[in-house]
């Protein structure tokens, strides 16, 4: 089955989202266990004479929240691929306008998870900078990552992994706009627009001869 251009761009969008959502999972989950498996969103830090601590964090569950979306969607977008690249190499497989529509429905709900997952990333490292800042012991949250942290081996490359995995979140919902967008060109495209009959057409005159009887020819 030869693919379409605009599912070929969309294939290539579903790559970059797979390695986006992948990366955010894998800072994240890395950065909470460097934390002993607290979350450090909307954390708030302490300074122990020349050494910063986390106080109290945030529930694990927020932190498993959007390193489990990520991964998920992920997940989705390599099976996607897979399955994809199977169908145009193997099968005569393709996808219709009921296909499309339940791919509008789950990019819809991925664009969703994703905007959330950004926002929380976003706002829960800033609470957590600031809570650093507000301890006059260092003039940026990326200085922090040099200052020693109690217990030894805590918060290592804490917020490089924090800012990664907020862009990367936020390039993952330019893509799934993207894609939804092309999936609604794909479900227009599919859709045979409206002609009227005219004379002349076969259809006209079959649609006459039963509404005024066939038309006799003259010699």
């Amino acid at each position: 089955m030869a693919l379409s251009w605009l599912q070929r761009i969309e294939l290539v969008l579903f790559a970059a989202a797979f390695l986006c959502g992948a990366l955010v999972a894998a800072t994240l989950t890395r950065t909470q266990a460097s934390f002993s498996g607290s979350c450090p969103l909307y954390g708030v830090a302490t300074l122990n004479h020349s050494s910063l601590a986390l106080s109290r964090g945030s529930a694990p569950s927020l932190c498993y929240f959007v390193a489990g979306a990520s991964g998920l969607l992920a997940l989705y977008c390599l099976l996607l691929l897979l399955f994809w690249v199977y169908s145009s190499c193997i099968e005569d497989s393709q996808r219709g306008r009921i296909g499309l529509r339940m791919a509008l429905a789950l990019s819809a709900a991925a664009i969703f998870l994703v905007l959330v997952s950004a926002c929380v990333l976003r706002f829960g490292t800033g609470a957590l900078c600031n809570s650093i800042l507000s301890q006059n012991s260092t003039i940026s949250c990326s200085e922090a990552q040099k200052i020693p942290w109690t217990p030894p081996g805590t918060a290592l490359h804490f917020y490089s992994n924090l800012h990664n995995a907020e862009n990367s979140s936020w390039v993952n919902l330019v893509l799934w706009c993207v894609v939804l967008v092309l999936q609604i060109l794909q479900l227009k495209s599919e859709t045979t627009p409206f002609r009227p009959l005219e004379r002349g057409d076969p259809e006209w005159s079959s649609e006459t001869d039963v509404l005024v009887g066939p038309r006799l020819s003259h010699p």
